[in-house]
């Protein structure tokens, strides 16, 4: 079978990719972007490995012997599931390969906010630590997480792992479901409102859908704590940019620590790229989910995928 790798440094180049060789004949490509691009490299693809590349007609309507498609990654919004089911050809992801990371950075956003760690670190650097007559320094106030509230959004595996280290850390934790059918009844659910007006701490690992766009708006924002800190890892456009430049500048919430944007990269073009003050917001590119060991496990994700479709037994299929 002929393997297309679209978007091999996805993954980054410093994890090995070699043992696609072992399931077929293997072509890979840095990166793929255009429609254009999709179309000429998977025209006689069996199978293709893609991340945020086109998965639609017009890409792959030319692909006649195109049999399987793999993600390498959990999300899998970049594939029109409807056309590529109604060609017989499955969608494979790879499950929860990133769930301690991602979890881990969540709390790396919230931590360095909550204790102001930038505006410590340049004090100290920048020699006033050493200029001052006491041996401490706090002139920026800073508050356990012990006693606070943490609200989720999204309570999948990701977000029941964070609510586990919150619970560790003393917090109470909340959660809102978006869809209504979550099972997890470990912690307390509560409406929207009731999680915007409770939480100091609000972190989203919510799926990107026609209900969690712009989830987080400016009335949101208006309803939140201006002592709250907001987190997103999930999906840009889970949080609406331009309204969380508005109310961090109007001090609405208190900080955010974003690892998605609504476009990526950052364009200069969205507010949010004039915030310099990292004591405010905190960005970070895209990368909570990229541990080496997450980006191994998701390699492998893809490989046993692959291996399981040509045994005859496909796994992790998102369009049945």
């Amino acid at each position: 079978m002929k393997i297309v790798v679209l978007e091999r440094n996805s993954v980054g180049p410093d994890i090995s990719v070699d043992c696609f060789g072992e399931l077929g004949e293997v072509t890979c490509y840095r990166n793929t972007v255009s429609v254009s691009e999709v179309k000429d490299r998977v025209r006689d693809a069996d199978i293709i490995v893609a991340n945020k590349s086109p998965m639609n007609e017009e890409s792959l309507g030319k692909a006649k012997n195109v049999k399987l498609v793999c993600e390498f990654a959990t999300g899998y919004d970049n594939c029109d599931l409807k056309y590529l089911k109604s060609r017989g050809i499955p969608v494979c992801n790879v499950a929860a390969y990133c769930t301690e990371m991602v979890a881990q950075h969540t709390f790396t956003l919230a931590l360095a906010l909550s204790q102001s760690l930038a505006h410590y670190d340049d004090y100290v650097k920048s020699g006033q630590y050493s200029a001052q007559d006491r041996f401490s320094n706090f002139d920026i106030p800073f508050y356990e997480l012990a006693g606070k509230t943490w609200g989720i959004v999204g309570m999948g595996n990701i977000g029941q792992q964070v609510a586990r280290i919150a619970s560790a850390f003393g917090c109470r934790v909340i959660f809102h479901s978006v869809t209504g059918k979550s099972s997890v009844t470990e912690y307390e659910r509560v409406s929207k409102d009731e999680l915007l007006e409770r939480s100091d701490y609000l972190s989203i690992h919510c799926p990107l859908s026609g209900l969690t766009r712009n989830f987080i708006d400016a009335d949101a924002l208006e309803k939140m704590k201006d002592s709250a800190i907001l987190i997103n890892v999930a999906r840009g456009p889970v949080v609406d940019n331009t309204a969380l430049y508005e109310a961090l500048e109007k001090g609405k919430i208190k900080a955010a620590g974003l690892d998605v944007l609504e476009k990526e990269p950052l364009q200069l073009s969205n507010p949010l790229s004039k915030i310099k003050d990292s004591n405010r917001l905190i960005i970070t590119p895209h990368l909570a989910w990229g541990s080496v060991e997450a980006r191994e496990r998701c390699v492998r994700g893809v490989y046993d995928n692959i291996k399981a479709f040509q045994a005859g037994r496909p796994v992790n299929v998102v369009n049945p």
